[in-house]
């Protein structure tokens, strides 16, 4: 088995990922080439712009099956979600509309608004884990509020959630500041997973693998494995643990 992606903008016509089958088959083969085999395909949900109802998720996702079963392109996907926190999840759960990261329910990419955290962020990840589903947070290093205040993220991973970092942030795709705060974040142990989060855009492409290998020079072979090793337990339902702790304060300089 090779990477598996848990989350990426393949299927097309669904969001701001892929807007055509040609387009989705050729992501697929740059996922193949960076050495993925599987990927959580994750369409946004409830995020004010997208609504892509489960059903919907799994019929374009068993269509994207069989489009690289025919173009022979050896990547299996299964169906997912991208949930923004909102109040219109708990009723999408009520309604059986959330698709999860593992078949039995237990863990839910959860996306915070670029610009911020809302008010009632933190109430929701309870009301959540009280039905046993466990948030995984995904690019909290892109989120502008924890971008500018990173120990934002820490009131969550005490609730219990889990983090997505998005491999192109620590290759400096998005910057030197989003870089050196998910490094940071790697250092402190508040990331769970590296995933691509690849779209059709200009600076989206596949970067999962690069991401793991420098991972693996910058801080050990084994936190990548360990990395690696997380994803897999995550789409089979199976428990994932973080030893985190908070990060550590920036150096200042001063001149005199």
């Amino acid at each position: 088995m090779g990477l598996i992606d848990l989350h990426c903008h393949l299927l097309p016509g669904l969001d701001d990922g892929s807007p055509n089958m040609e387009t989705s088959l050729r992501l697929a083969q740059e996922a193949v080439a960076d050495g993925v085999s599987h990927c959580l395909v994750t369409p946004h949900h409830l995020n004010g712009h997208y609504v892509n109802h489960k059903q919907n998720v799994i019929a374009a996702t068993n269509a994207f099956q069989a489009a690289l079963e025919e173009a022979k392109i050896p990547l299996t996907v299964f169906p997912g979600q991208e949930v923004r926190v909102s109040d219109r999840v708990l009723p999408a759960y009520d309604n059986d509309d959330l698709l999860y990261v593992d078949e039995g329910g237990k863990y839910l990419l959860l996306e915070m608004p670029s610009g911020g955290i809302p008010a009632f962020a933190k109430q929701l990840v309870f009301e959540l884990t009280q039905r046993g589903i466990t948030p995984i947070i995904v690019h909290p290093e892109r989120n502008a509020e924890i971008l500018d205040n990173p120990e934002r993220l820490a009131p969550f991973l005490e609730q219990g959630c889990l983090t997505q970092l998005t491999a192109a942030s620590y290759m400096g795709t998005f910057g030197k500041k989003i870089e050196n705060l998910t490094t940071r974040l790697i250092e402190a142990g508040q990331g769970t997973i590296f995933a691509s989060d690849a779209h059709a855009l200009a600076r989206r492409d596949y970067e999962l693998n690069e991401g793991l290998t420098k991972m693996a020079r910058d801080f050990s072979p084994r936190l990548a494995e360990y990395y690696r090793r997380n994803a897999r337990r995550l789409i089979n339902g199976e428990p994932v643990q973080m030893n985190w702790q908070p990060l550590k304060r920036k150096r200042r300089f001063w001149l005199f």
